[in-house]
């Protein structure tokens, strides 16, 4: 199962956490993490590579950790509220593999 956690501080997000692979299909051929993988990189690279903000992070085999130091920036949660509701979807569509979970006031 993957597990998805966002965390926010006043309705804010901060820092999110994607960890597991689905097992909704066999490694090369599941979806699932597909989808769930191209959006926290999305998430990622709008941070980095786009807004160009200071973003702590650790990718590796079937996880991913990122920390925004600026979350008050406007366009950083118009990037993350996007990845958050893509999140949202997958994990709606496929509750039996993926687990989403917001925890406020954390950050």
């Amino acid at each position: 199962m993957t597990k998805i956690t966002i965390f926010k501080k006043n309705g804010k997000i901060c820092e999110y956490q994607i960890k597991g692979h689905s097992g909704y299909a066999e490694e090369d051929n599941d979806i699932v993490c597909a989808g769930v993988s191209t959006a926290g990189q999305m998430g990622l690279i709008g941070l980095k590579e786009v807004l160009r903000l200071d973003v702590e992070f650790d990718c590796k085999e079937a996880y991913l950790h990122v920390v925004l130091k600026d979350f008050q920036n406007v366009e950083a949660q118009a990037i993350l509220s996007a990845m958050e509701k893509t999140l949202e979807d997958i994990a709606k569509n496929y509750d039996k593999n993926v687990r989403m979970e917001v925890r406020e006031d954390v950050c």
